[in-house]
């Protein structure tokens, strides 16, 4: 049964990297390995979104303002009061890039929970297979870490109130659907994309590149040659 599990392991690699001469020894080999990428990809996400303009200095993660409240904002902008929704928009990435650091303790308590079952499957799950790992197993907890901070952050915006009395009455008219009609969860759901987005981006690289992250093991698991 152990041989079994390993030759099962090993053939997930193969099928990750291209090559049989990257299958790891053994399973318990193989899932050191994927706790280590995990554990770098998440520790990196954090520490390149939760400083200032880690979202806002960013495009492929800097918070926008939801469709809706997007268009109302048009109407700020012809009057002259444009300067109160780049105000609004910079303390929504603020908020964020302040939550974010609170990720760093639950994500490194995921990966260390990580067993056998969960490393083959992250190993042969295709390159989405870390992001949908931590979304799966930390979502929900992070959401919750997360909106007392981002509420405390934009309520310093008097602002972020009157959208979201306006995404209220949206809501009602079925113009805005679930969190977009809430600033604060809009931008927590947000922060969280951003965070899986970034860790994704991390796990691109130590499976494109494992060996320049200088682990012979993170090489043997998830390397080409």
């Amino acid at each position: 049964m152990q041989r079994r599990r390993m030759l099962t392991l090993a053939g997930a690699t193969v099928l990750l990297t291209g090559s049989a001469r990257a299958a790891p020894s053994s399973d318990a080999d193989a899932a050191s390995g994927v706790r280590s990428a995990l554990e770098r990809g998440a520790v990196a996400a954090v520490g390149l979104l939760g400083r200032p303009d880690g979202f806002l200095g960013d495009p492929k993660v800097r918070i926008s303002l939801p469709g809706f409240l997007n268009d109302a904002a048009k109407l700020l902008k012809f009057t002259g009061q444009q300067h109160r929704v780049d105000e609004l928009v910079t303390a929504m990435n603020r908020a964020a890039e302040a939550a974010v650091p609170e990720a760093k303790a639950l994500l490194v308590s995921a990966v260390k929970n990580i067993g056998v079952g969960d490393a083959r499957r992250i190993v042969s799950g295709g390159e989405d297979s870390v992001t949908r790992f931590f979304a799966d197993k930390t979502r929900v907890p992070l959401g919750e870490r997360f909106l007392p901070i981002v509420k405390k952050q934009t309520e310093r915006v008097d602002l972020a109130a009157r959208f979201n009395a306006v995404a209220g009455k949206a809501s009602e008219l079925g113009l805005v659907k679930g969190d977009d009609a809430n600033i604060e969860r809009y931008v927590t759901r947000k922060a969280l994309d951003g965070l899986y987005l970034m860790i994704g981006d991390e796990e691109k690289k130590i499976r494109s590149d494992p060996v320049g992250t200088g682990s012979a093991l993170l090489a043997r698991v998830f390397g080409k040659s």
